[in-house]
């Protein structure tokens, strides 16, 4: 059971907060953002501990608010690694926003995405460009990558469907995305679409991802469990590892 309460504040710049306690957790509330400029709020008035080391504890936000803007597109990621999945999406394209919901969901990442684009056409541009803004707010919240696990992997089920997702945060971009889909378009959405986020999203990250549906008869089935499995496998490579301490995970000492 959780206790919800909705506060709405009179200025436009703070807007309206969604606040849950769990009963019986001490009275630290977990905060939703409706706009990116709520993220930034929050930001400031709900500090994240990183990790806890016996000799040194640090208390960085990983963080990051990036905006892009082109001919085609004008895009607009706020992250925070250390959320509690709440999410916040005005794309115009709603078959990816509901696939970014899980990633924000099961990766238990804050992720809010404005974007306007060139829809006009198609969602293409769109597309590409929220993944390379999403690559770009990642790297920069990660920072030095120090004490992260750096790895991570998940399988995730969906009735018929089932699909694998492998991370590492490598610093060098690559993308193996392997999924036969049943059907050419979800609702409006071009599938063909998947593969320009996740390499747009490589790209800028700096990260080697493995996408593979293993099976599935439903289009929207497998798309979600490759987005649940990349929510969730990315919430393991983002980690803290306490056992890392302050060092980088690699024996070149640097990622």
């Amino acid at each position: 059971m959780v206790d919800s309460i909705t506060l709405e504040f009179t200025t436009t710049d703070v807007g309206i907060f969604s606040i849950a306690k769990p009963v019986g957790t001490p009275p630290a509330p977990y905060l939703c953002a409706n706009t990116i400029r709520d993220l930034d709020i929050i930001s400031q008035v709900q500090p994240v501990t990183r990790f806890s080391d016996p000799v040194e504890q640090r208390h960085t936000q990983r963080t990051a608010r990036v905006e892009r803007n082109t001919w085609e597109t004008r895009i607009l990621v706020a992250v925070d690694l250390d959320g509690n999945g709440c999410s916040n999406f005005d794309t115009g394209v709603p078959v990816l926003e509901h696939m970014l919901d899980q990633v924000a969901r099961h990766g238990l990442i804050d992720l809010s995405i404005e974007a306007k684009g060139d829809l006009h056409i198609d969602a293409h541009h769109t597309v590409e460009d929220i993944g390379i803004t999403f690559g770009q707010a990642l790297a920069q919240a990660l920072g030095d990558k120090k004490a992260i696990r750096r790895y991570g992997h998940a399988y995730v089920p969906l009735d018929e469907a089932l699909s694998r997702a492998v991370i590492d945060l490598s610093g060098r971009p690559g993308l193996e995305l392997h999924a036969d889909f049943s059907r050419p378009v979800i609702g409006a959405f071009d599938v063909d679409l998947f593969r320009e986020f996740f390499q747009g999203f490589v790209n800028h990250a700096g990260v080697t991802l493995h996408l593979d549906n293993l099976r599935g008869r439903n289009a929207h089935h497998q798309a979600e469990t490759l987005f649940k499995a990349f929510g969730r496998a990315l919430r393991m490579a983002v980690e803290p590892d306490p056992r890392m301490g302050g060092a980088i995970p690699s024996t070149k000492g640097s990622l």
